[in-house]
């Protein structure tokens, strides 16, 4: 029956639920989930949120955390939090829910779980007989990008509130000025901000629009592979599959890891002839859970989230840095940031930066000489490696130089500053032909600002 996934009650956040209401009407305690209803998901706690919990406790309530995350992550959480908690819990099992109300020394009708998840915190609290609140998930202001679930959590909720047997069923518990549904000053929405089917129907219109383009523009797309090596190297490229250091999540690198190998895989080989244009998503194809992608870091609304295939504009990078040290022609190229995280050794120009998304923000170039090159892209001893091959030698070396690069504080956000240029040079001779400006770099540092090299801050 779907009223297994019914809550009990809806709060947009933790924070506009009044717990002394909650304490009057009989609860003595109350079970968290962590990511995405306390705080966002794998972020560390707030001061807002450690104060919450002082309230919650002055108020006369027992709290218990209780998530699927490792015990370290939960550790990491509640540094300055004086609360019991269950790791691994496997919700929606009804085993972490219950003994979570024996380490309260309560029972399970005094108390109350809060969380975000339908499928997953609602349906194992209602499974143990436990009230429960869900509130609203907490995503990134520019945050675009949900999981499937989502949606249908949304299609759940607008049932609940058309139920009466089901909805308001802990009557006021939300502090003054407040409600369940937020309601604040009105501002006029784009239509994909309207709801999650209004920002699925926009995506598929960039999809149908990006593909309708490709069909007008008759682009040819390659599309056979080939066990055999094309003689001649163009260029090699190479980049850590792991990046290690304070504030990077290591399950997410990992994660990234897996990600890169698998869409390696799909392009390695690949031979594009004379006049075809390399797609990335078009050889790498659709990315989902059922392939093996795993949630890795993404950028959404210029934040680092997790996110289905995160780390694939790692491969996408690294590509184009391969393709800029040969004479073929760029044809779709997105960026992001390239400070997401300190630089490991020696400055690398375009060492990050490059932005792909299914399937409308691809990355392509297109073979503009008069022979076959190949793309292989494959992994080992936690590197990516890319060569670029050819039936023939090219006759000019191609390189990557960057100027004026230094670091600079606007407002309370730091930049990397700089500019990069693709140098051609003949290999007879050693003459430069041609200096090219390929990115006036201008982007926002996503790492903590402590680890930026001083001597570069002007």
């Amino acid at each position: 029956m779907i009223s297994q996934f019914y809550p009990y009650e809806y709060a947009d956040s933790v924070f506009f639920i009044d717990y002394n209401k909650l304490y009057n009407k009989g609860f003595r305690g109350i079970i968290f989930d962590i990511d995405n209803t306390l705080v966002h998901h794998g972020d560390d706690s707030t001061h807002e949120v450690d104060e919450l919990f002082k309230e919650i406790h002055r108020a006369g309530l027992k709290t218990v955390l209780l998530t699927n995350n490792k015990e370290n992550r939960v550790k990491r959480f509640i540094r300055n939090i004086d609360t019991m908690y269950i790791c691994d819990a496997d919700k929606p099992n009804t085993q972490g829910y219950l003994k979570a109300v024996d380490m309260m020394g309560i029972k399970k009708e005094q108390t109350v779980f809060i969380g975000d998840q339908i499928f997953t915190d609602i349906l194992g609290a209602n499974r143990s007989g436990i009230a429960s609140i869900l509130v609203k998930f907490i995503k990134l202001k520019e945050e675009k990008r949900i999981g499937k679930r989502r949606y249908a959590e949304y299609l759940i909720l607008e049932l609940w509130k058309k139920s009466n047997k089901y909805y308001n069923r802990l009557g006021d518990i939300y502090k003054e000025r407040s409600n369940k549904n937020m309601t604040q000053k009105k501002q006029r929405k784009l239509f994909c901000e309207i709801c999650p089917l209004t920002y699925a129907i926009s995506e598929a219109k960039e999809m149908f629009l990006h593909d309708l383009k490709d069909i007008k523009n008759g682009i040819r797309f390659a599309d056979t592979k080939s066990k055999k090596k094309l003689p001649n190297i163009i260029a090699s490229q190479s980049s850590g599959l792991i990046k290690r250091g304070k504030g990077i999540d290591p399950v997410l690198q990992e994660n990234k890891a897996v990600n890169i190998k698998l869409a390696s895989a799909k392009i390695n080989g690949i031979i594009i002839r004379p006049g075809e244009t390399f797609s990335f998503w078009r050889t790498v194809g659709k990315i989902t859970k059922k392939k093996g992608y795993l949630d890795g870091r993404i950028i959404s609304g210029n934040k680092l989230t997790p996110g289905l295939g995160g780390g694939l504009c790692n491969l996408g990078n690294t590509i184009h840095r391969l393709i800029l040290h040969s004479p073929l022609e760029v044809t779709e190229f997105h960026s992001h940031s390239d400070a997401l995280a300190p630089d490991e050794g020696k400055r690398v120009p375009f060492s990050s930066g490059t932005s792909v998304y299914y399937n409308y923000i691809d990355y392509r170039f297109k073979n503009n000489t008069d022979h076959n090159v190949q793309l292989l892209a494959w992994c080992k001893d936690d590197k990516l490696y890319c060569q670029l091959r050819s039936e023939v030698p090219a006759p000019y070396n191609y390189n990557l130089a960057e100027e004026n690069h230094h670091f600079h504080k606007d407002g309370d956000k730091y930049y990397r500053i700089s500019k990069i240029y693709k140098i051609t040079t003949d290999k007879k001779t050693g003459k430069i032909i041609e200096k090219k400006l390929v990115r006036d770099n201008h982007s926002e540092v996503m790492y903590d600002y402590s680890l930026i090299p001083k001597e570069l801050i002007r």
